[in-house]
Order: C-alpha cells, then structure tokens, then sequence
C-alpha cells in the first residue's frame, strides 16, 4: 500500500536528439547530448526501509518535496519551470548561432505564494503577474528590482492574469525571509515567447522542471549550426539556462551525477554557482553545484570527466578545445 512518503532516486539520462527537432530535422549524429534526471516514485512501507540503505536515494514526505502545494499544482509548476527553460535555451541557442529571433517577455508566473503574503487569498499558482503599480518591465530581475525597490508596508497593486481574464490585486509588501527585502511573496519564474524563422519544437512526457535548460541550449545550437561539438561523445550535464547565459544551480545532483555515471557518460557539465556570503550565513556548510558534484564522483569508480560551467558559452568553449 503507498504510504504519503516518496523517494528519489537517480533517473536514466535521457538523449535529447529524442525529444528535439530542428527545422523538421532529428539529429543523427554520433554521440549524444542527455539531459539528466531525479526519478520520484510515491513509497510503500516496504521500499521506504529499502531506501535507507540505497546509495543516493532519499525518502521525502509530501510536505518536504510538494511544500505547500497540492500533487496537482506540483506538477503543474513543474510543467512551467519546463516551458520556461525551454523557452530560455531557444533564446540563448539562436543568440549563439547568430540566427534572427523576436522575443516577448510576458510576466512572470507564479510558482508559490507565501501563506504569509497579504495576496495569499488573492492571487493563485499558475497566474501570469504582467504589471506592478501600472509598470510594465521587460525581465523577471526588472520585476524583482522595482519591487525590492520598495519599502516592506508599501502598498502596490498588481496587474495579473487568471485563467486568461486580467485582474487586478492591492495589498503590502511583507519582508522576504530570504534577503529582509520587500517582497510580494511569490516565488517566480519567467511567462516568454519566442518567435523565428527557425522550426524548434520539444516532444517532452512525463519530465518537468527547470534543469534541462543548458542541455537543451547545446541540443539546439549543434543543430543550428551543423557543428559536430560532441565528435562522437556522450555528453550530459545539468543547470538551468537564464536569458543572460548563465548556468543556474540546480537540486539533486549528486543523483544526476550517479545515474550518468551509471549510464557511461563522458563528459558532465555542472553548474559553477556562485556561493554568496548571505548564503552562507543562512546554510553553514553550503557547496557550489560543481562543488557537490566533485564530492560524489570521488565515491564511484569511473573515468566520467566533471567539467565545472559558469555559462553555456563555457560549455560550447570546452568541447571546442577538447575535441
């Protein structure tokens, strides 16, 4: 019988000329770029005690891995953390290949919303914030900046969109637990759309999240370019993919590192994040993504080459050098 407890466990790279295409086309060529996974499964009693003595797997209650979401709304998040790197690696893939491309920058989504925020009643996971105060920015840290811009007790009305109808939200800025800022009390990510001559589209099931965004940027530059940058390997790797180019932290590495391992990759590419001293404060003993990375492939017997990445120009700049 399930019990409300779930375990991760290292999930199967997966190989991006799968789910990728191109202009019509399916990449072909030898080698191969894979993103990399945590497979979640809902626990019986017996598999809750079997994973405590599992390498890498971690039993999480349903409050510790849906928060203060439903199963539903988790996924659904999953499913805009998703889009939204999708819609990243596009952006960043064209930039790269010098390809012409138009870009809308629509809001941002919401992911979560603080009990404690004075718009917990009025606004719900999965609106699209458009305006703050009548102001219309062209990036999530504009967004971010107006409103931090702000005093905590401020009061500022928010333009948003619900089930496709705009409306509108008054209430004060409460103070973040996480920087003492003045915040709405959401947790965020960007609503964009791009459009080009260029044919992309993503044949994505049953996988979510953010953490594909680089792998998903190499796919598509590779097949932009014609450039063959993996000559015949089989490289995978993790990180979000923001619209500047850097690579963002991700969790659950040290199973995406074992399944590759596991799978025989070659090279892994893990995000280089920076550590900030606030951080720090907040969580003694915190490592970069690379950091944590380098610890667990010490513990497995394997050649897999671990290459710390602070952009996906890093990435492109290493297997261009390392051929």
């Amino acid at each position: 019988m399930p019990i409300p407890y779930y375990i991760e466990r290292p999930g199967v790279p997966t190989h991006l000329n799968e789910l990728v295409t191109v202009n019509g086309e399916q990449d072909e060529a030898e080698g191969s770029y894979s993103l990399t996974s945590v497979a979640i499964y809902q626990a019986t009693v017996f598999q809750a005690l079997k994973s405590k003595f599992e390498p890498f797997a971690d039993l999480l209650s349903e409050k510790e891995l849906f928060g203060d979401a439903t199963g539903e709304e988790y996924n659904q998040m999953q499913q805009y953390y998703m889009e939204s790197s999708q819609n990243s690696a596009i952006e960043q893939a064209l930039t790269l290949a010098n390809k012409p491309f138009e870009f809308e920058f629509k809001g941002v989504y919401v992911m979560n919303v603080d009990p404690n925020s004075n718009f917990y009643h009025q606004i719900s996971i999965g609106d699209t914030v458009t305006k703050v105060d009548g102001k219309q920015f062209e990036s999530s840290p504009e967004f971010m900046e107006y409103v931090q811009s702000q005093k905590v007790g401020d009061t500022v009305t928010i333009t948003f969109l619900h089930d496709g109808a705009e409306k509108e939200a008054t209430g004060e800025l409460m103070e973040l637990p996480t920087n003492k800022k003045a915040g709405i009390g959401i947790t965020l990510i960007d609503h964009t759309a791009i459009s080009s001559d260029e044919s992309i589209e993503f044949h994505v099931e049953n996988i979510g999240g953010p953490s594909a965004g680089m792998m998903f940027t190499l796919q598509i530059y590779d097949q932009l370019t014609g450039n063959d940058l993996r000559q015949g390997r089989d490289i995978a790797g993790t990180g979000t993919m923001n619209l500047d180019g850097t690579i963002g932290r991700i969790g659950g590495i040290d199973k995406k590192i074992a399944g590759a391992v596991a799978a025989g990759i070659d090279i892994f590419f893990a995000p280089d994040d920076e550590i900030t001293a606030e951080m720090k404060e907040e969580y003694p003993g915190i490592l970069s993504n690379y950091e944590e990375a380098k610890q667990v492939l010490e513990e497995l017997d394997t050649e897999m080459v671990l290459v710390p990445v602070k952009t996906v120009k890093d990435a492109i700049d290493y297997l261009e050098n390392n051929e």
